[in-house]
């Protein structure tokens, strides 16, 4: 029998409090448009969870607003890769690429992005 002054049996879920605080601190950023710090929450929330593809989505609006087209492009495409099913969030991710497209000038390509949300529905 073990003593009983032991502390009780506890899981820690560490990994999800702190994404989740992460994730949280980047929303307010991105809502007082610091995106900047909202990008760099983001970042740190995908090194404890990079299979996450809620959060890379999260990250590519980001990197869309920041004019970072490319880059937002390649980060949907990775979200996706992940989403595993998840048509909701892949057509999030294909009007985003959409988006990120037509701002770079790309209108072919993003109408067929759009044409990929519509399949993703």
């Amino acid at each position: 029998m073990p003593p009983s002054d032991l502390p009780p049996a506890e899981i820690t879920r560490e990994g999800n409090q702190a994404v989740a605080a992460l994730l949280d601190s980047a929303d307010k950023y991105a809502k007082s448009n610091q995106l900047d710090k909202a990008g760099a929450a983001l970042e740190r929330a995908l090194r404890i969870e990079p299979r996450n593809a809620g959060i890379w989505h999260d990250l590519a609006q980001i990197r869309l607003h920041q004019g970072q087209y490319q880059q937002a492009e390649s980060l949907a495409s990775k979200s996706n890769n992940l989403a595993n099913g998840n048509q909701n969030l892949q057509s999030r991710n294909w009007k985003l690429i959409s988006a990120a497209r037509k701002a770079s000038g790309n209108t072919r390509g993003a109408e067929e992005a759009e044409a990929q949300a519509s399949q993703s529905r």
